[in-house]
């Protein structure tokens, strides 16, 4: 493994610049491109190889809908927890039509069940299989990046709204609503950022050294 340094440049401008987006236009994704990215999912590391990931493409407009319904519906449930702080307003100017927007969503699921009673390291932590799907979701994000595609992560739904609208199993956990398009509004800054919700933590104070809030260079 030997990336040169525009090779490694690349994947690096790929981690600090991808973005979650709401904004996607009607433009139809390249069948070849949605391929390559699915892919990437598909190859990102699992604890015990159990590839617990399915993919559920959504493209027909009344189930898009119908996902969009379900995550206005939790975005305006939410916004309760927020009106004691007088962020409510703030909160719902968030936009989530990009499920209706985007040419593709894909629901990623979670089987639990994957690779039978006894997987190698996830006995030990059984959040491993949720954590193996969040791997092939960067994945699939850096991949849609490198093609020039916008993806959002919508993380606003009650899951068995998902299970009902997508005919989900019961034990099938419908982990992320990625929905995927191009775009003409593609920020320099994450969209919370950007929107004054919140702002990104210095990392020298998330960085310990050898145990918990033991600072580097301190004595």
């Amino acid at each position: 493994m030997n990336f040169n340094d525009g090779q490694r440049d690349a994947v690096y401008e790929a981690i600090h610049n991808r973005r979650d987006i709401r904004k996607f236009l009607s433009t139809p994704l390249e069948e070849d491109k949605i391929h390559r990215i699915l892919m990437a999912g598909h190859h990102a590391p699992s604890v015990g190889f159990m590839q617990p990931w399915d993919f559920i493409l959504v493209t027909a407009p009344e189930v898009k809908n119908q996902l969009a319904g379900a995550a206005d519906k939790e975005r305006r449930a939410l916004a309760i927890h927020f009106a004691a702080e007088g962020r409510d307003d703030q909160f719902l100017a968030l936009k989530v039509e990009g499920l209706r927007e985007a040419p593709l969503t894909v629901c990623i699921t979670c089987d639990p069940t994957r690779g039978g009673d006894h997987v190698l390291g996830r006995n030990s932590i059984p959040e491993t299989d949720i954590l193996s799907v969040a791997c092939a979701i960067q994945n699939m994000w850096l991949a849609a990046y490198a093609e020039g595609i916008a993806m959002g992560w919508v993380s606003f739904y009650k899951k068995s709204d998902v299970r009902r609208i997508l005919n989900i199993p019961p034990h099938i956990d419908p982990t992320a609503l990625l929905s995927f398009g191009y775009t003409d509004d593609y920020p320099n800054q994450p969209i919370l950022e950007k929107s004054g919700w919140a702002k990104r933590q210095s990392f020298d104070d998330l960085l310990h050294l050898n145990t918990w809030n033991t600072k580097k260079g301190a004595r």
